[in-house]
């Protein structure tokens, strides 16, 4: 896939994706009794911690209202002689989706030399005081937080993800964007995190070089999933916006650079969305998500997972939530986007249920999600699908010869496939969506968007053509 294949398909992703919220913004100062320095004033005595916090908001603006629901938490950590105001793309991408996101301002100078140790016990304090503050009445995150908490830095940051992790397991996931070796030492430390890790590299990166840096630290993980991506072409200081200081070193230590800054942070949201929903908003079917984005041709991932997050228990309750004849277990393979559990493998168990409205509660090892499904006899298929986004299906995928359309909601649709530049390379009016093949075997490899449209709505996914 070209550069720009990169770009204008993760451009698409974005406009379709569930991007819902306005961002709200304001000032909140922790403080460590035990320790001393920070930045801020007005917590208390210690060490004070002042952060920049981004939320879902009822409008955009300063402390205006967080808007309705309950959300997850990404506490994040800039890179050395970074401010937080330097990763506005980040929280441009991830809080319009429902996260709150907090940037501590601490050790973000270059004289003194900041403090590793500190901003990584800055990072482990600031997730668990958050998090508190959904038990607080009189805190503006009063109920608004789901309970799951994710650490997530670049650079600098990124090696003290690890210190904030170790031992950790207050939190669910830990990301690192090019994260820097430490002192005390990142890669020590992450011999001590269990928590799921994804780890994100450029592959030119001169600033912290892969092989000295990411790469042991993705070795040393105790994770029980870990997952380290090279960006082929990736750069350093392109997991954030423009800043001078980052761009200096970079232009003096990295060589080969040919993604440019907007294309590396398409491949990163592309990557890091999935993962964050797997694991902070249990939605189960992201991880495949997840897995389809690394087939991109300008990744290369490395993965060592212990669980099995394609192994789906799925339970039947009827209306007044009673159990019904027990539950099933559905085998998913391959990196579709959604599961389809077909009944009539277990029709022993569905014989006596009666036509009518169930829940399906469906969980893996590390989530549990529900879909309320019409059964009309024992031998049903349900697509589970994670929103009305996805209320049509397409596999395989990554395609090879074709693709299949399968949707038990939509009727007849017009169906178009445009190319990553928004050329039309396929359409055809009035198909029956209930299965659907698509001959895929004349387009070139990359990312495509198939959009459905009919009388309900216009509907869009991605696929790859390998």
């Amino acid at each position: 896939m070209t550069k720009l294949s990169t770009l204008l398909v993760a451009i698409l992703f974005a406009q379709i994706a569930l991007s819902q919220f306005a961002i709200g913004t304001q000032t909140i100062t922790y403080n460590d009794p035990d320790r001393t320095g920070g930045v801020g004033s007005g917590a208390g005595p210690g060490r004070q911690i002042e952060c920049a916090v981004y939320y879902p908001a009822t409008s955009a603006g300063t402390n205006t209202p967080v808007a309705s629901g309950q959300f997850p938490i990404v506490v994040f950590g800039h890179g050395f002689a970074m401010e937080w105001s330097a990763y506005q793309n980040v929280w441009h991408h991830l809080v319009p989706q429902g996260y709150i996101m907090i940037f501590p301002k601490t050790e973000g100078g270059l004289f003194p030399a900041p403090s590793h140790n500190n901003f990584g016990l800055d990072l482990a304090l600031v997730s668990e005081k958050l998090l508190a503050e959904n038990a607080n009445t009189l805190s503006p995150f009063y109920q608004k937080i789901n309970g799951n908490s994710a650490i997530m830095g670049h650079s600098m940051g990124g090696g003290a993800t690890m210190l904030a992790a170790q031992n950790n397991t207050n939190i669910k996931t830990i990301i690192g964007l090019a994260p820097a070796e430490t002192n005390p030492s990142a890669i020590t430390a992450a011999e001590n995190v269990t928590v799921p890790a994804l780890i994100l590299s450029g592959s030119s990166d001169g600033v912290t070089p892969p092989s000295e840096h990411h790469i042991p630290i993705y070795e040393a993980l105790d994770s029980e999933c870990k997952s380290l991506v090279s960006l082929i072409g990736g750069a350093h200081c392109y997991f954030a916006n423009t800043n001078v200081f980052c761009d200096f070193g970079e232009g003096s230590a990295s060589t080969g650079i040919t993604l440019s800054r907007i294309e590396q942070q398409a491949l990163m949201n592309s990557l890091i969305t999935p993962w964050l929903n797997y694991y902070l908003k249990d939605a189960c079917l992201d991880y495949t998500n997840f897995m389809a984005a690394t087939a991109s041709t300008n990744l290369v991932l490395t993965q060592n997972c212990s669980i099995n997050p394609l192994m789906l228990t799925v339970t039947v309750t009827d209306a007044t939530n009673n159990q019904s004849n027990g539950s099933a277990v559905v085998t998913v393979s391959g990196n579709q986007g959604a599961y389809t559990l077909l009944w009539s493998t277990n029709t022993s168990e569905l014989n006596n249920v009666a036509p009518g409205e169930y829940t399906l509660t469906y969980t893996d090892e590390n989530c549990t999600d529900s879909l309320t499904v019409t059964i009309g006899n024992s031998n049903v298929s349900a697509n589970l699908f994670e929103s009305e986004l996805n209320v049509f299906l397409v596999y395989p995928n990554p395609a090879s010869t074709y693709i299949t359309l399968s949707s038990e909601i939509l009727g007849l649709s017009n169906v178009t496939i445009l190319d990553a530049v928004g050329r039309i390379v396929y359409e055809e009016s009035g198909i029956d969506l209930t299965n659907h093949t698509i001959q895929t075997s004349d387009l070139g490899t990359g990312t495509y968007v198939i959009r459905v449209e009919n009388a309900e709505g216009l509907y869009s996914k991605l696929f790859v053509k390998k």
